[in-house]
């Protein structure tokens, strides 16, 4: 019998859920991948876009390039999901599945704060990362301000990065001593959730190079013409480049769906990523796990890739009447780029009890170097 699974969304988890499911599955059952965009753009190199050392065509490849034979690919938008009969709309085509996989991500939302979009750089976005390497270019002197306009969002140490890779830009080029950079976080500490060590390590790395910082700072508006920050509390910051990471919200595809829940994003179980729905899962940016400390699993690329892997497998397994044994386990790891063609690694537990349980390695050549590995193997050779 032929069996049906779609997956909605070519991000990372998306990619790999398509693939994997492709991998294990037999050739007479259909995988179809969908995502409005034929091309894939591979996030993590914004922030070396923004810096200068890469282009845009360098860190895109189509969408059907990097897709294992027999998956269907269909582009356009997902226009509803029905989770209780498994049916999916995507413009006037309508498709039911045996399973469906979610993986939309999160919607990056610039505009709820007043002024953000016409202050500054969204490099969270192709364009952003774009404008925001135009605008250091054209940079002499003056004050460069990181900031984070909300506590939530995915890529948790990505805004720490940019910090960091502007500041060795800028001392490249010769003109540190010209600029000042700061640092405006909507969090409490630095990737928080790793824990107070992590957070120590990432705010003494900022700190040895000159970037100031300061947390809990909740932007209000912006004033994109005096160049002026307000924040809730009444207090201001004036900047000359401004880059930001943007509030995130989920889709409202989730919210017509009734996938949601109380938070807006979507509740999973933190083993399986089934949703309250049958045969129907949702892995990466747009899912809602809770940690035992209070605080949810960070959004990121490297939990999106196990959440894939683990459903996938699972899927897999059930339709060859065979026990589903794979189970999402917490642990994930990431790359701190800090400048100097050198990165910190950080990896651990996150389902540790009574809290992750995380470790930082301090920076070197080796894990940049690992970086721009990962970087390669997954737009060259990794889904063949």
């Amino acid at each position: 019998m032929t069996q049906t699974a779609i997956v909605l969304g070519a991000g990372v988890g998306g990619m790999v859920a398509a693939n994997e499911l492709r991998k294990r599955t037999a050739k007479t059952d259909r995988i179809i991948l969908v995502d409005r965009n034929p091309i894939h753009l591979f996030a993590p190199s914004l922030l070396w876009l923004a810096v200068g050392t890469r282009t845009a065509t360098e860190i895109q490849r189509p969408v059907h390039a990097l897709l294992r034979r027999g998956i269907e690919f269909v582009q356009g938008n997902v226009d509803s999901i029905d989770p209780t009969n498994r049916t999916v709309t995507v413009g006037e085509q309508r498709f039911a599945a045996d399973a469906i996989v979610i993986a939309l991500g999160a919607e990056l939302a610039p505009e709820a704060i007043p002024g953000l979009v016409e202050a500054g750089h969204n490099f969270y976005t192709l364009e952003g990362a774009q404008s925001l390497r135009d605008a250091l270019k054209e940079f002499t002197g003056g004050k460069v301000i990181v900031l984070t306009a909300a506590p939530l969002y995915k890529c948790p140490a990505a805004p720490y990065e940019a910090a960091m890779l502007i500041e060795d830009s800028l001392r490249k080029r010769g003109i540190r001593g010209r600029a000042t950079i700061e640092m405006y976080a909507a969090e409490p500490a630095p990737m928080a959730v790793a824990g107070p060590a992590v957070s120590d390590a990432i705010k003494a790395m900022l700190a040895s190079k000159g970037i100031a910082y300061s947390s809990n700072r909740q932007v209000a508006s912006v004033d994109p013409v005096a160049h002026v920050i307000t924040f809730a509390d009444g207090a201001s910051a004036a900047y000359d480049v401004l880059a930001y990471v943007p509030p995130h919200r989920a889709p409202s595809i989730v919210a017509n769906s009734g996938l949601g829940g109380e938070t807006g994003w979507i509740p999973v179980s933190r083993s399986t990523l089934e949703t309250t729905h049958k045969d129907v899962y949702a892995i990466g940016d747009i899912v809602t796990i809770p940690l035992s400390m209070g605080k949810p699993l960070p959004k990121a690329g490297v939990f999106a890739d196990a959440e894939a892997t683990v459903v996938a497998r699972n899927i897999a397994d059930a339709w060859r009447s065979q026990s589903a044994l794979s189970a999402f386990d917490g642990h994930g790891a990431c790359f701190v780029e800090s400048g100097d063609g050198k990165a910190a690694m950080g990896s651990g537990n996150f389902f540790a009890e009574p809290s992750p349980q995380i470790n930082l390695k301090a920076p070197s050549v080796l894990w940049h170097m690992a970086k721009v590995v990962f970087e390669k193997r997954w737009l060259k050779w990794w889904a063949f």
